[in-house]
């Protein structure tokens, strides 16, 4: 009996040390944090195993994420609900019941995921969809677009701008009762990422005649340059996305090389290209003090000519959103940027929001003191964060009032 006790107390204790991880104290839920954090890093664990005995890739194991979270397109009394394909990529569409005559808003919604992970399918974006379609009286469309490590840039990219194209047709707006003054695009982590690029892009091409009214991007990654930003810095372990998964998301987008995924954990994955566009990322002029804190200015990197040959599109604006001109960011719409304080992708989009008001660009920037990256997407019981909940709140209100 006492043998028994003693394994257990051991067992408990072991578990105990497991799970707990030290978090800042402004974290809100922070067991509840350490518990899911603990999930996420015991699959991880798995998944390199898996990857170093060629069992599976590990992003394929880390799949298992997105696998046990999918729901079918169900209607509602609120909502109609259908899967089907824009120019051959699917999408799920949310089409609020609401039988009002005037024309309804549009958001057209980028999963996140580290273009890895994620699916429209998935139960968080599911329940995010019915509340913007319903709250809004909006049509939601939500992306299924292709993932690596299967496909790699620009597969990605050419998905969502496939679908964002084809959707402002008029015809296209005019089918699904849409008003073509009122279509968003937004996207959170990876999917804030594409959001901005097509944002960018879709400006550039003379066949698109109806504009994006407004950017609603929720703690995007927007930059290839440099991984040693002081939000990469202070939250390189912290719960969820630490540096490098954020990293080894980065990579996996361009290539299955491990080369690539050296250079980029080191930082030191520069090119001539990059040199010329570090201008665009550098930190220590674009971040305000308070996000500087007490970190100093390293440049990225010694040059790496081979990586350029080798892997292109690392510094690609299509990839990275960030690189572009102010002349190009001039041209945007009306934009919306969350970020979080314990998010290492933090520095991305204040430098953005930065930029894009230099630019004469309309911003509301909201920055979280006490959440974390991915908050928004934990919105389902037991997993569900009050934080999460008020992002997501405050997201809607402000698609209310813009679109």
């Amino acid at each position: 009996m006492g043998g028994k006790l003693v394994a257990i107390a051991l067992s408990s204790a072991l578990l105990a040390h497991y799970i707990y991880t030290p978090l800042p104290e402004a974290l809100g839920e922070r067991w509840k944090l350490m518990l899911v954090d603990a999930c996420f890093r015991s699959l991880g664990h798995l998944a390199e195993l898996s990857e170093l005995i060629g069992f599976k890739h590990y992003m394929e194991m880390m799949m298992v994420l997105t696998t046990v979270e999918l729901v079918g397109p169900s209607s509602d009394d609120n909502v109609t609900v259908m899967d089907t394909t824009f120019n051959q990529v699917p999408v799920r569409v949310y089409n609020p019941n609401n039988l009002l005559p005037k024309l309804r808003r549009a958001v057209i919604y980028m999963h996140g995921g580290g273009w890895c992970l994620g699916s429209a399918k998935m139960k968080p974006y599911d329940l995010l969809s019915r509340k913007s379609a319903t709250e809004l009286n909006a049509v939601i469309i939500s992306i299924e677009y292709r993932l690596a490590p299967e496909h790699h840039f620009p597969d990605q990219f050419n998905d969502v701008y496939t679908v964002v194209k084809y959707f402002l047709q008029r015809d296209v707006l005019a089918q699904y009762s849409v008003d073509p003054a009122r279509v968003a695009v937004s996207g959170d982590s990876a999917g804030g990422n594409l959001a901005a690029a097509v944002a960018q892009q879709i400006r550039e091409d003379r066949e698109v005649q109806v504009e994006i009214k407004v950017q609603a991007l929720i703690y995007p990654a927007l930059q290839t340059i440099d991984f040693n930003t002081p939000s990469y810095q202070q939250n390189e372990n912290m719960p969820i996305l630490p540096k490098t998964l954020m990293v080894r998301f980065w990579s996996e987008y361009f290539s299955c090389d491990k080369s690539l995924l050296n250079k980029m954990m080191a930082n030191s994955h520069a090119t001539q290209e990059s040199k010329d566009l570090s201008i665009f990322a550098n930190w220590s002029v674009l971040l305000p003090m308070e996000f500087r804190k007490h970190y100093s200015y390293v440049p990225p990197g010694s040059e790496s000519a081979e990586l350029s040959g080798r892997v292109p599109g690392v510094f690609d604006p299509r990839a990275a959103p960030l690189l572009v001109g102010d002349e190009k960011l001039r041209a945007l719409p009306r934009t919306y940027i969350v970020t979080c304080e314990y998010d290492v992708l933090r520095d991305d989009g204040v430098m953005y929001a930065t930029r894009l008001k230099v630019a004469g660009v309309q911003v509301t920037h909201e920055h979280y003191e006490d959440s974390f990256h991915g908050a928004m997407m934990f919105n389902t019981w037991p997993t569900d964060f009050a934080i999460g909940q008020k992002i997501i709140s405050h997201y809607i209100e402000w698609l209310r009032t813009n679109l």
